[in-house]
């Protein structure tokens, strides 16, 4: 489908400076554009490149300067990068949607399937199993007995569901997603771990993404619970009994120890791990490869391992290559000074 900037800004609430007409048909990187593409920039470090890109049209932000002139049509709007995933996702609800109900699938007697769902060959759906209008089940999906899923979900080829978990509406669970597995919970007893039977389940609230392969644990009693919201990245493990607060965010390979329980609005960047037990408080920053064993303030900014304030951090990392000179520095000092007591008693 073809867009003119005068469409595109109307759908934006956008300013264009530059040729109202000009149409494009595609995205593209803005150090990569081409005409009859769009692009966008947000991120300062890029601003040369929006004087040499063949995009024929460039989102930028309200306050954007240019000091040189720019041959693309800019729409300029309270922020471009929210702007690109307006139209994104409008261009997403364009594509054809799978509807209807494959063949090889299986859907148990007393599971309720809503209307207008997808479901793909080789799902199975088990016992009272609820499964909301418009939501789709690529192939090879799994929806436990007693899963209830809201409407206008996207459950991705190879996602585990076990049984009782709860999905909500509008949420996106990527390839081989494990929800509701066992939480790692084992008692000593005469020299051997016992199982601890793990009889809770998981409840993601609506609006949820999570992403490829990230598993989240089932509660040993109540629920392991994933708020409003929250966007989850690849390879992410939640352990059991966990409880993640509202639009928070974490990137890849981050590790939540049990029962420990996050805020709202928070950042965690990729490797973060957790311990257990602790509260992390809302908006907190938590910077990637920190380790976090104890309880975090609201609105901490932190880094490191074990992670200290980010400023501390900072100063403390200009510190660590010179440790070796400094440490022959001190030892020649602590002969220094014994050989001036040495002196002083004689």
């Amino acid at each position: 489908m073809s867009f003119t900037a005068e469409q595109i800004a109307t759908v934006l609430n956008g300013t264009i400076e530059g040729d109202p007409s000009v149409v494009v048909n595609n995205f593209s990187k803005i150090e990569e554009g081409k005409p009859g593409s769009l692009t966008f920039l947000a991120n300062p470090k890029y601003t040369h490149y929006i004087y040499t890109t063949n995009a024929s049209i460039v989102l930028v932000n309200n306050d954007f300067i240019s000091d040189q002139p720019i041959k693309a049509t800019l729409i300029r709007c309270y922020n471009a990068y929210a702007a690109l995933a307006i139209l994104l996702d409008m261009v997403e609800k364009t594509k054809p949607q799978k509807v209807g109900i494959e063949p090889m699938s299986y859907i148990s007697e007393t599971a309720k399937v809503g209307n207008n769902t997808y479901v793909g060959a080789f799902a199975y759906i088990g016992d009272n199993a609820k499964v909301g209008d418009g939501t789709k089940l690529y192939p090879q999906t799994y929806v436990g007995d007693n899963v209830a899923i809201g409407d206008n979900t996207i459950i991705y080829p190879g996602v585990k569901i076990y049984a009782g978990c709860t999905i909500g509406n509008n949420c996106i669970l990527h390839a081989g997603a494990v929800i509701g597995s066992d939480g790692f919970g084992f008692a000593p007893e005469d020299g051997v771990f016992k199982k601890i039977p793990q009889m809770g389940i998981v409840a993601i609230e609506d609006d949820v993404e999570i992403g490829a392969n990230t598993t989240i644990d089932r509660a040993v009693m109540d629920a392991t619970i994933i708020h409003k919201g929250v966007k989850l990245d690849n390879l992410i493990q939640i352990a059991h009994n966990v409880e993640v607060g509202e639009n928070t965010v974490m990137a890849a390979q981050v590790g939540i120890s049990g029962s420990t329980k996050v805020g709202k609005n928070c950042m965690f960047g990729g490797q973060v791990g957790l311990g257990g037990h602790i509260s992390i408080g809302d908006n907190a920053n938590i910077g990637a490869q920190s380790g976090i064993i104890s309880n975090i303030k609201p609105d901490a900014k932190i880094l490191g391992s074990p992670a200290i304030p980010v400023r501390d951090f900072f100063k403390s990392s200009v510190v660590f290559p010179k440790l070796p000179e400094m440490y022959k520095q001190i030892a020649q000092l602590q002969k220094e000074i014994e050989l001036l007591k040495s002196n002083q008693n004689k």
